[in-house]
């Protein structure tokens, strides 16, 4: 993947510095103010620094992972993030640990967005869903990777279920079986560039903010309970609208191969989501009190994501537009 066409002052000065050796970096441009989770600038950048920690970019040092000058920008990008996010996603309130199950459950219960599956299900057209699949294409041909960070800041039963989880992701050890791998298929079935990031430059803010939050939380380890909790969210909520997502492609002609991402998903979700909330979640919780409000904190953080993403693109879609961008134009909330 090449560094993407920069989207501001911010991107332009980074990309700048990451096309060079490693040196020292200039300040960080004035922040525009806007909300960092719709500011196209902000999510690119520290899209791009995160980023280095998964498969890096053509043409940029590998050394620049650990820098310490791009370190130290990182950190205030995240500061902002966290600002970001704390100011959209109200915490949820105290929980007593023991408790902890049930409220996960009643949160994601009480979600109440807008349902993109079900308009991909019934009235999207070819050219929406292909759409849907590029917003998608940036966490998923990474798929289960921002989680795995938390195996070796986990022990005992939240470790060994969140392993047992991140092992179906991968596949189970078979290339062919790996989620990202079967993302390809899909995007190949759509007429689709399934190569690593290749819709990065056509993706709005709030698609990379989706990704750029879980790999806040997988990166750090306080954060390891917010990690855990979205991972939960994101397997709860997870197979009605595969279901609908493979029923939506299939009335749109696509075959058994195209849709198998979403078979997949169907019926390994529905296990995960039992595992999440019980053996990972509820494990962690006995195991450390601490953290249950960390973990509904970060499963309120990845629903409320997923319904900024649902009403962004159907907002787009309602006003006949696309919800993807043109290069080098900043696309408005």
């Amino acid at each position: 993947m090449l560094l993407p066409t920069p989207r501001g002052p911010i991107t332009a000065l980074l990309f700048d510095h990451l096309t060079r050796l490693p040196h020292p970096l200039d300040p960080l441009p004035p922040y525009s103010g806007d909300p960092v989770l719709g500011d196209e600038d902000f999510q690119l950048a520290l899209f791009a620094c995160y980023e280095l920690h998964y498969q890096g970019f053509d043409g940029v040092d590998d050394r620049w992972e650990w820098n310490p000058a791009l370190l130290a920008v990182r950190e205030i990008l995240e500061g902002r993030l966290e600002h970001g996010l704390a100011q959209a996603v109200p915490r949820p309130p105290f929980t007593p640990p023991a408790q902890m199950r049930q409220v996960l459950a009643d949160l994601v219960a009480a979600d109440d967005g807008p349902s993109l599956a079900r308009f991909l299900q019934k009235e999207a057209d070819l050219g929406q869903f292909r759409e849907f699949v590029m917003h998608r294409s940036i966490y998923h041909l990474k798929e289960a990777d921002p989680h795995t960070w938390a195996i070796p800041r986990l022990r005992g039963s939240a470790k060994a279920a969140l392993v047992e989880i991140q092992a179906d992701e991968y596949g189970g050890g078979r290339v062919e079986r790996m989620h990202s791998e079967l993302f390809r298929a899909t995007m190949r079935g759509l007429d689709l560039d399934d190569s690593y990031g290749a819709y990065l430059d056509r993706v709005p803010a709030i698609t990379l903010a989706i990704s750029n939050v879980m790999s806040l939380f997988g990166l750090h380890r306080r954060h390891r309970g917010a990690l855990l909790g979205h991972l939960a969210a994101f397997e709860m909520t997870s197979s009605l609208p595969n279901r609908r997502y493979g029923q939506g492609l299939r009335r749109l002609g696509g075959d058994e191969t195209a849709a198998r991402f979403y078979d997949e998903h169907v019926q390994a979700d529905a296990v995960h989501e039992q595992i999440a909330a019980n053996d990972m979640c509820g494990g962690l919780t006995d195991a450390q009190p601490s953290l249950a409000g960390d973990i509904l904190y970060g499963a309120a953080c990845s629903l409320a994501l997923e319904r900024f993403f649902a009403e962004y693109v159907l907002g787009r879609w309602r006003k006949e537009t696309t919800s993807l961008r043109q290069v080098g134009v900043v696309t408005s909330p």
